[in-house]
């Protein structure tokens, strides 16, 4: 598996190769205003499902599609998993069902977000370049906590905005100094005495991982999370809730 995530980190693209006008993300008007089409943008977020002796068994992939701000589709998809949780090795775990329940899917992404890493990874292979070269769709990694790398600078009360580069180590498989993503701060409170941790936001397939930043930052409107991540979250949760009352006797 390690050799095929390198193999995919090979021919994953860690620079702008889109046809759309990033500016417009998360700006409804502006892409009114320059006449191009609304970007459809997907949130994929997962949730996990147990067995009689509490193990998880099962997978819910959900997956939220928004255009010019408002959702446009929701679909989901139930699978067995088959393979352990293993840092690093996510994308073997928990890929299937967002496979499937993106090829159910009506609408065609053009940047699609997920709630994992992506070239912030050991092997640069998170799950957002795992599912990002497999579908060849724009993709982002949108972390909550930074699986490597090294800030290159403190990611601790910082202001809204602010973005700290995250470079490979030696536990990367690059060049050292190699820029993963960044450490992105998308909201803070306005109390010296709490502070909001940042995002740890990195290029998976066909985004730099300055759009990387931009977008996630754009996307995010009154949360932490960037809106299609977020409304992901909220669904994954939500079919769970539905799948599970199917299920009852």
């Amino acid at each position: 598996m390690e050799t095929l995530q390198r193999d995919i980190a090979d021919v994953a693209v860690f620079e702008d190769d889109f046809e759309f006008d990033p500016s417009t993300l998360g700006d409804p008007l502006a892409a009114a205003s320059s006449g191009a089409d609304p970007l459809t943008v997907v949130g994929v977020d997962q949730s996990f499902l147990t067995n009689e002796a509490g193990d998880q068994d099962r997978a819910l992939s959900a997956v939220v599609a928004m255009r010019g701000g408002e959702v446009v589709e929701r679909v989901h998809a139930v699978t067995s998993l088959e393979i352990p949780y293993i840092p690093g090795l996510l994308s073997f775990r928990e890929g299937r069902p967002i496979l499937e329940a993106l090829e159910t899917l009506s609408v065609e992404p053009d940047l699609a977000l997920f709630d994992g890493s992506g070239r912030i990874h050991f092997r640069q292979a998170g799950i957002a370049t795992h599912m990002g070269v497999v579908r060849d769709v724009p993709s982002i990694g949108i972390a909550k906590s930074l699986l490597c790398g090294e800030p290159q600078g403190s990611t601790e009360h910082l202001e809204v905005g602010t973005r700290v580069p995250i470079e490979a180590t030696e536990r990367v498989d690059a060049p050292a100094g190699t820029l993963l993503g960044y450490a992105v701060q998308t909201r803070q409170y306005e109390s010296p005495d709490r502070y909001i941790n940042p995002l740890y936001v990195s290029p998976g397939h066909r985004v730099g991982p300055e759009t990387a930043a931009d977008a996630a930052l754009a996307l995010a409107s009154s949360y932490k999370l960037p809106e299609p991540v977020r409304r992901a979250d909220s669904y994954a949760t939500e079919a769970k809730r539905e799948f599970l009352e199917g299920e009852e006797p």
